[in-house]
Order: structure tokens, then C-alpha cells, then sequence
């Protein structure tokens, strides 16, 4: 496993040094794959590194910064307002309930602070947390792919705008229409949702289930979330098989209705989604394909420009 990782990594510095050399267009509406060649032409490598190094000392991280993006960029648009500390006058989208078990803050801080001994003022942190997912990604055996940079900082970060995130309740016609209201389409909202084949799900996201007999809830699997559950609404129960491997064995699970989350088992039980659904539990390569061009879109959601942010120099406060 660990010289897979190695040779992955490896292969990730041949694709940075060709997009630098080739200088690959990719301008959407600002935004441009080579923006910090001149200004930071070490910031990717640095991120790289910095969530690599993380990861090692604790895999269960990459699911942490991929939700973190989610929930970023589904409030004000990938923005870093999820990176925002609460002040005296104001709380910040972090300290919303549906906010509290997010992880990796660290890691972004760590990699900003190097950034800026490097290049100050330069790189954003809406670019830095954008980069890092797509790391976290790649390093628990995903897909790699290239965004584009040029993201600026948000100044707005308030706990009221979370109503907007997406409870695990949902079922898929309320997911498409969300994701839809955004641009997305339900191909999108299945290969996104394949995001959770890393990580845990909390009792409390769940046992409503198991509350009233569900027959989409295998009858094993359920007595194994109830066993869960007899821990506390905080014990945890990851949401497949291979918690910290970027696989397809999520769509498995939803195939034998073991998915951990109503939002989950809903996609298999739906007409409209069950296909997506087959389609990527029998072909990891069409997942990964269709995860990678899902990600890229999400990470350009309403992001902001010059006159609306800034370039935080610390990624936890404004300027």
C-alpha cells in the first residue's frame, strides 16, 4: 500500500511539472490553472506536502478535508468562510451544529503559514482548502485532477447561512433539487455522494433510522448500527467497508442496503439514481471519472473575486 502511495505520489509531481510547463488554459471566470506560476509557483507542491505529511500521521484526515470543502462551498460558495472563527459580534458558520464534527483546520493552517513564509499575501486560503481536497483525494487512493486557482478569501461567515447544508434525512429527489438549484445534475449528486466511501457517520446522523422498521436497511446491518448506537449519539460507524480508502465499495454497500445514511440508501432506492448507482459499484474508473469532473465544478461554486474578498493572511480571522 505504502509504495502504491509513493509511486501515486510520484506521478502527481510529473503531472504538476507538465500543467507548469505547458502552461494548460483553463480561465473560468477569473480563475486559471497557472495563476500562481509567476506569484507562487511553489504553493501546490507546499499543499501537497503539507496534507501528505498529515495524512501519514492520521488518514482518517482526507475525509475531514473533503467535507470541509462541501460544506464550504455549499453555504457562500468556495470561499474559506468555513475557516472563519466566531467573534464577540458574531458567529461563524464553524460553530453551526451541523459544522461541529468538521476536522482538519490544522492542516490548513499549517499550510497557509508555510505559504506565507514563502509568498505573502499571495495565496488564498479558499485556493489552499480547494487544493487540499483535491490532495486528500489522491493520497487515500482517488482520482487526481487539476483545478483551476485564483479564488479569493470571503468576508462573510455567519451561522444562520447553514441552514443551507443538506441533512442526512434528505432523500434523492430533495438532494437532486438542491444540488440542482445549484447546477449540478444527479449524476453529479451520485458521484459527489461517493465521497463518503471515506469516513465515519455519528449515531445521531442515524439511529432515526432504526427508530421503525425500514425495509431498505439490511436486517443485519441494521442490528450493527443499533449496536453502534448503544455507545451514544457520538459513537461512530464508518460509511463503508474501507474507511480510509477512496474505492467504490460505498455504491457496494447501497447495492445491500448497508448504506449508514438515509441520504445514502435513498440514491439506490430511487429509479432515477439506482442506475448511477449500479453503474459505479460495477465500474470504479467511471466513479472516479465522473467524481473528478463533479469536483472541479464544485470547487468553482460561486467563488469570489478581487472586488468581493481578500487574501487572508491568517485563514481564521479577516484582515
Amino acid at each position: 500500500m505504502k509504495d502504491n502511495k509513493m509511486v501515486r505520489a510520484n506521478l502527481l509531481c510529473v503531472i504538476l511539472l507538465m500543467h507548469a510547463v505547458v502552461g494548460l488554459p483553463y480561465n473560468v471566470r477569473g480563475l486559471s490553472m497557472s495563476y500562481y506560476m509567476k506569484s507562487c509557483p511553489t504553493a501546490e507542491q507546499i499543499v501537497k506536502n503539507s496534507v501528505n505529511n498529515a495524512l501519514k500521521a492520521d488518514p482518517t484526515l482526507a475525509a475531514g478535508l473533503i467535507r470541509m470543502l462541501f460544506h464550504d462551498c455549499f453555504i457562500e460558495g468556495c470561499d474559506a468562510s468555513i475557516l472563519l472563527d466566531s467573534t464577540n459580534d458574531n458567529t461563524a458558520e464553524k460553530d453551526s451544529p451541523g459544522n461541529l464534527s468538521l476536522r482538519g483546520y490544522e492542516i490548513i493552517d499549517d499550510t497557509k503559514q508555510e505559504i506565507e513564509n514563502t509568498c505573502p499575501g499571495v495565496v488564498s486560503c479558499a485556493d489552499i482548502l480547494a487544493m487540499a481536497a483535491r490532495d486528500a483525494v489522491f493520497w487515500a487512493g482517488g482520482p487526481y485532477y487539476q483545478i483551476p486557482k485564483g479564488r479569493f478569501d470571503g468576508k462573510r461567515s455567519k451561522i444562520e447561512d447553514t441552514k443551507n447544508l443538506l441533512p442526512p434525512s434528505f432523500n434523492a429527489s430533495q438532494l437532486i433539487q438542491a444540488f440542482g438549484q445549484r447546477g449540478f445534475s444527479p449524476r453529479d449528486v451520485v458521484a459527489l455522494s461517493g465521497a463518503h466511501t471515506l469516513g465515519v457517520a455519528r449515531c445521531s446522523s442515524f439511529k432515526a433510522r432504526l427508530l421503525t422498521p425500514d425495509s431498505s436497511v439490511d436486517s443485519s446491518f441494521a442490528n450493527t448500527l443499533s449496536k453502534t448506537c448503544s455507545a451514544g449519539d457520538n459513537a461512530e460507524q464508518p460509511l463503508d467497508a474501507t474507511r480510509s480508502d477512496f474505492d467504490n465499495a460505498y455504491f457496494n454497500a447501497l447495492q445491500m442496503k448497508s448504506g449508514v445514511l438515509f441520504s445514502d440508501q435513498t440514491l439506490f432506492n430511487t429509479p432515477v439514481t439506482r442506475n448511477l448507482v449500479n453503474g459505479y459499484a460495477f465500474n470504479q474508473s467511471k466513479f472516479f471519472f465522473d467524481f473528478q469532473k463533479a469536483m472541479r465544478k464544485m470547487s468553482k461554486l460561486n467563488v469570489k473575486h478581487s472586488s468581493q474578498g481578500e487574501v487572508r493572511k491568517h485563514c481564521r480571522c479577516l484582515n
